[in-house]
């Protein structure tokens, strides 16, 4: 079902991501990146009717901690405003719809996540069953490796198939500057079988920021507007044991929800960590060769934890601004396994 209202994604700005920004706090980390999204669009943060942003208080390691992201935003005089305490890609949903409502035609959505400073591996079983698999802590890390396993052994993929997707996705970023990981990088050992740290994301920091705009206003701010045809988010059982590791049917309906499978894409933007998970998606999403999945260089080459799924949206948004793109797929996961997904599908005016 068509959007009742049209919504776009007008801009898209991140920073740098980097293994550690010690030197910084996360507002000086989000900061710029606020001014060069606003500045893109000659916006001041006084015309934007809403705000939403994502992020996760785990990572900080303190209650409310979106709080102080404001004093980058400016929240005097008052402005409306959310917060998820998820991946920003969420935030950008609670936006759009937002937008639908016709209450705002303007919207500033932001994700930032600082993992450097303690051990994501161990901060991401947080998101466990707490009464059965938390308590045994299984990590980030040996969760994909059983995923993994599970697709070599139902022969849906092997380990130098993996290495691959991981040459292909670094080998792609190196058009990226903001890539944390560019060019050849050596696939290494075993991390946890059969994952090896080539197979892994990068830990580190970083931030984005998009700006959404309804109708007439989203062609006053930019030249070829990324227009949102659909965008839907759905959610595996929270147990482990009762899923089957080789298959997403929450991304497929997601995609099903968004429109996806309407009309071929030309690019995907994947929010796929583990070399494993872009296996899963591709066949979720049924994308074959003529697709050209994460051009960016996708999580592979930069993981910002909390930013990453919404970097996802304004890549695949931005390629369509220049005009490389004509109808783009974006998504964005969260939890372990692929446990919650969303699809967004942007399309640029006909040329």
């Amino acid at each position: 079902m068509r959007p009742i209202r049209d919504i776009a994604v007008v801009a898209f700005a991140q920073t740098d991501h980097r293994r550690t920004s010690d030197e910084l706090s996360e507002v000086e980390m989000l900061l710029p990146v606020l001014h060069q999204v606003l500045d893109a669009t000659g916006l001041k943060a006084g015309d934007i009717g809403f705000t939403c942003s994502g992020s996760s208080d785990y990572l900080a390691g303190r209650a409310f901690s979106f709080t102080m992201a404001l004093d980058g935003v400016g929240a005097w005089p008052p402005i409306s405003e959310s917060h998820v305490e998820m991946d920003g890609a969420w935030a950008l949903y609670e936006a759009w719809t937002k937008l639908l409502t016709g209450d705002a035609d303007t919207a500033l959505v932001y994700g930032y996540g600082k993992s450097s400073p303690g051990s994501v591996r161990d901060v991401l079983t947080r998101q466990l069953d707490p009464y059965y698999l938390a308590p045994l802590w299984p990590d980030s890390v040996a969760l994909a490796a059983l995923q993994a396993q599970a697709l070599i052994d139902a022969g849906e993929t092997d380990e130098p198939a993996l290495a691959g997707i991981a040459a292909r996705s670094r080998a792609s970023a190196s058009a990226n500057p903001h890539a944390q990981l560019r060019g050849p990088v050596d696939h290494g050992d075993h991390l946890v079988r059969p994952l090896r740290t080539g197979d892994c994301p990068p830990i580190g920091d970083g931030a984005a920021a998009v700006i959404l705009a309804a109708g007439q206003r989203a062609r006053d701010l930019c030249e070829r507007p990324a227009w949102i045809r659909g965008i839907d988010h759905r959610i595996e059982a929270h147990g482990l044991g009762v899923r089957d590791l080789t298959d997403s049917p929450s991304t497929r309906l997601a995609a099903e929800r968004a429109g996806a499978f309407e009309r071929p894409v030309d690019t995907a933007e994947l929010h796929a960590p583990f070399t494993s998970q872009e296996v899963v998606l591709r066949k979720a999403l049924r994308l074959d060769d003529s697709v050209d999945v994460n051009p960016s260089g996708g999580a592979l080459a930069a993981n910002p934890v909390m930013a990453a799924g919404l970097v996802r949206i304004g890549e695949a948004a931005t390629r369509i601004h220049r005009g490389a793109s004509d109808r783009a797929l974006a998504h964005a996961t969260s939890g372990p396994c692929l446990q919650q997904n969303l699809v967004a599908v942007l399309e640029g005016d006909a040329r």
